[in-house]
């Protein structure tokens, strides 16, 4: 029965870690520790998993827990700093913190949906504004040309165009309703009104 349990043949490698970050994404802390286990207990290399979970604090966490990141990220560190068999605690804290965070995946579609848009040609020039006026000759050709700098503005934001002329309308990131981005989607809301009033 032991044998059988630890088996982890090539098979096992990759159902073994599919429900492991499952498990985290589904926010049942107790089944994602027992999946961190018995990839330790198997030998797993523990800088791969880790590396599942850094990638998971942005994929599956994202926003709605911004720490997430930064907690995955400081596990990594220990795997390499501390080792194992000690660092089996910084992974199950950060597997637990992962697990139980609130999720969003809108940081992953974001990027995901502006690259797509790229890649079929949703291109556009960068706004004269936007554009570097550091060197000589700049000024001339009207780079740089009537740029707001939001912190000279009242909370340090100033309603301006950011997207190519051809782009004003696209969004990629919609925050969604859980964790922090709640913040953000009001904080975002704000602006809007903001910029609609002007």
């Amino acid at each position: 029965m032991g044998t059988s349990a630890l088996r982890y043949g090539r098979d096992d490698h990759y159902d073994v870690i599919s429900a492991f970050i499952k498990s985290m994404r589904g926010s049942d802390p107790d089944a994602a520790v027992y999946w961190l286990a018995r990839m330790l207990e198997a030998g797993e290399d523990a800088r791969f998993i880790v590396r599942r979970m850094v990638i998971f604090a942005s994929e599956d966490v994202g926003m709605a827990d911004p720490n997430a990141l930064l907690v995955a990220v400081a596990a990594a560190h220990a795997v390499e700093h501390v080792g194992l068999p000690e660092a089996q605690l910084n992974l199950s804290q950060a597997v637990i913190h992962l697990a139980t965070a609130p999720k969003s995946n809108r940081a992953a579609l974001a990027i995901w949906n502006a690259r797509s848009a790229i890649q079929a040609g949703d291109v556009g020039e960068v706004p004269a504004h936007l554009r570097d006026a550091h060197y000589k000759g700049a000024a001339v050709i009207g780079h740089g040309a009537g740029y707001e700098y939001p912190h000279y503005h009242e909370g340090g934001w100033v309603s301006q165009q950011y997207l190519p002329d051809e782009l004003t309308a696209r969004r990629w990131y919609e925050p969604s309703d859980h964790g922090f981005e709640q913040e953000i989607s009001e904080r975002m809301r704000n602006m809007k009104t903001s910029e609609d009033g002007a």
